[in-house]
C-alpha cells in the first residue's frame, strides 16, 4: 500500500506547485508591472490605439508606431475595466481608436 502513497504525494505537490505557480503570475499581470516590463511605450515614437474590429467587435489594445505604422499587441479588452487598466498601466488619459 505505500507504494501507491509516495506517487501520491508526489503528484499532490507538483499540483500545488503548479497551482501557486499560475497564482503568481496572475496576480504579477493583474497589478501591470509585468505587462509594462514585457512591453515598453515609448510616446516619442508610439501612440497608443485601441484596434477595433468591424466584422467581430474585437478589440487589441497596443501602440502603433508612428514612422512605419507597426502595430504591437499589448492586451485583448473585453470590457471597459479592460480599457481603463490599459491606460492606467501606462499613464494614459486618451487611447485613440481605430477601426
Amino acid at each position: 500500500m505505500s507504494w501507491i502513497i509516495i506517487p501520491l504525494i508526489g503528484i499532490a505537490l507538483l499540483l500545488i506547485l503548479v497551482v501557486l505557480s499560475v497564482k503568481k503570475h496572475r496576480n504579477n499581470s493583474q497589478n501591470g508591472q509585468s505587462l509594462k516590463e514585457e512591453i515598453p511605450f515609448d510616446p516619442e515614437l508610439q501612440y497608443a490605439v485601441i484596434r477595433s474590429s468591424i466584422c467581430t467587435g474585437e478589440k487589441l489594445a497596443g501602440f502603433k508606431n508612428k514612422k512605419d505604422g507597426h502595430f504591437t499587441e499589448v492586451m485583448l479588452i473585453r470590457s471597459s475595466e479592460d480599457e481603463m487598466r490599459f491606460k492606467r498601466i501606462y499613464g494614459l488619459d486618451e487611447v485613440k481608436i481605430e477601426y
